[in-house]
C-alpha cells in the first residue's frame, strides 16, 4: 500500500513536471521561429485581431429595457428602406425610448424637407434638428437667406440645430454648403446663434474627436485600435485644444443660446476640465452619445462626474437602430458589471458599469431633455 502510494505520487510529480514551467533553454527554443526570430503569441497576434474572452466568474447582466423612460437626444436618419422606420419604432417601444432626436448633417440623411416628410407618420416619436445653411454667408444677402432658412426649418418643426461638426476644418456637417473654415466662434455664425436664442433652438455640436485620435499612432497610444481608424491629421487644420477653445468662446459669448456638446465634448480623458466648463457656463450641456467605450473604461471617475453634473447630462445613442445597441448602453449606466468587452467599439480595454443611482438615471435618461425641450420650444 505504501509502495503503491509512492509510485502514484511520483506519477503525479512526473506529470506536473512534464506540463509545468519550461526551462530557460526550452522557452527560448519555443519562442524562436525560422532564422531565430521571436514567434511568441504576443508577437504573432495583431492588435486589430485581439479579441480577448472574459473567463472570470462574475456578473454578466443583460438589461432588456431601460429602468426609466428615455428621450434620445442624439441620433440620425438611419432609415434607408421600406419598413426601417416602423421597425425602429418597435425597437424603441421594446427598450423604452419615448422619442428620438434626428440630427441633420451632410454625411448622413436627406435634405431637411425630405426628412420631415419621411418621419411624418411618426412625428410624435421623433424630434427633428436642422443644419445651418452657409450659402453665400459672406454676403448680406446670403446671411439674410441663412436666417430665413433657419426660421423656415423652425416653422417646419425643427426643435434645434445640429449636429454641427467641426474636426478642425470648420463645420463640414452643414448642408447644402459645408462651412469650410467656419468654426463655431466665427463672427459669421454669431447672427445665427442669436437667432437660435430668439427661436429657443438649442445648438448641438460635435467638436473634435477623442484625444487618442490626435496622439502618435504607435505603441504608446492607449486607444490605438480605434485611434488608427479615426486618426486626425492636423497638418492643415486646427488641433483638438484649439477646437475646444472655439467652442468655449461661443458658449461664453452667447449666454442666451443653449449649447449641447456632443460626446462629452470628446473630453473623456479630462473630465475635470469638462466639469470646470459646466461650472462656468450654465448654458452648456453634454450628451453621452457614442462614447460608451471611452467612458466605461474609467468607471469610477465617470460615475463621479455623472453624479456631480446629473442636471447637465443628456442621453444619446448615435449608433443606429439595433436593440443590442441600446442595451449595451443600459448595461453600462445601470449595472455594476465589470470587465466586459463590446467588440464593435473597437478598443482593447475592458468596460465596467456605473451603477448610477435611480435619481441620476432618471435625469439623464429623460428629465433633463424634457426640461430643455419644454423650455426651448
Amino acid at each position: 500500500m505504501k509502495k503503491s502510494f509512492v509510485l502514484f505520487f511520483l506519477g503525479i510529480s512526473v506529470g506536473l513536471v512534464s506540463c509545468g514551467v519550461k526551462s530557460a533553454s526550452e522557452r527560448a527554443s519555443a519562442l524562436s521561429g525560422e532564422n531565430g526570430e521571436m514567434s511568441a503569441p504576443s508577437d504573432r497576434v495583431l492588435v486589430r485581431n485581439y479579441f480577448p474572452v472574459v473567463v472570470n466568474n462574475i456578473s454578466q447582466t443583460k438589461v432588456e429595457r431601460a429602468k426609466f423612460p428615455i428621450i434620445d437626444m442624439h441620433s440620425h436618419d438611419y432609415v434607408e428602406k421600406a419598413g426601417d422606420l416602423e421597425n425602429w419604432v418597435k425597437v424603441m417601444d421594446e427598450v423604452g425610448v419615448e422619442h428620438t432626436a434626428i440630427m441633420h448633417c451632410s454625411w448622413i440623411g436627406r435634405p431637411f424637407e425630405e426628412v420631415v416628410e419621411a418621419y411624418a407618420p411618426y412625428k410624435d416619436r421623433f424630434r427633428l434638428w436642422c443644419c445651418f445653411d452657409y450659402t453665400d454667408i459672406d454676403t448680406p444677402e446670403g446671411l439674410a437667406n441663412s436666417l430665413k432658412t433657419l426660421e423656415r426649418y423652425h416653422d417646419m418643426g425643427a426643435v434645434g440645430v445640429g449636429e454641427l461638426g467641426d474636426k478642425g476644418e470648420g463645420d463640414l456637417y452643414a448642408r447644402p454648403v459645408e462651412g469650410k473654415g467656419i468654426h463655431i466662434d466665427d463672427p459669421r455664425v454669431k447672427p445665427l446663434l442669436d437667432k437660435c436664442a430668439e427661436l429657443k433652438m438649442p445648438v448641438s455640436i460635435h467638436i473634435g474627436e477623442p484625444i487618442w485620435m490626435y496622439l502618435p499612432m504607435d505603441e504608446t497610444n492607449d486607444g490605438l485600435p480605434n485611434a488608427a481608424v479615426w486618426h486626425v491629421d492636423t497638418t492643415n487644420c486646427m488641433g483638438y485644444y484649439g477646437l475646444v477653445n472655439t467652442f468655449e468662446n461661443a458658449v461664453r459669448d452667447n449666454p442666451n443660446t443653449l449649447f449641447i456638446a456632443c460626446h462629452y465634448l470628446n473630453m473623456n480623458d479630462d473630465l475635470p476640465r469638462l466639469g470646470a466648463m459646466l461650472d462656468k457656463y450654465p448654458n452648456m450641456y453634454v450628451d453621452i452619445a457614442a462614447r460608451v467605450a471611452e467612458s466605461a473604461h474609467t468607471p469610477r471617475a465617470t460615475r463621479e462626474f455623472l453624479i456631480k453634473y446629473q442636471d447637465r447630462v443628456l442621453f444619446g445613442t448615435d449608433n443606429g437602430m439595433d436593440e443590442s445597441m441600446y442595451q449595451n448602453i443600459f448595461r453600462v449606466l445601470e449595472t455594476n458589471d465589470e470587465h466586459f468587452y463590446v467588440p464593435e467599439y473597437n478598443y482593447h480595454w475592458a468596460l465596467s458599469g456605473f451603477n448610477l443611482p435611480d435619481e441620476v438615471l432618471k435625469k439623464i435618461y429623460h428629465d433633463n431633455a424634457e426640461r430643455i425641450l419644454k423650455e426651448y420650444k
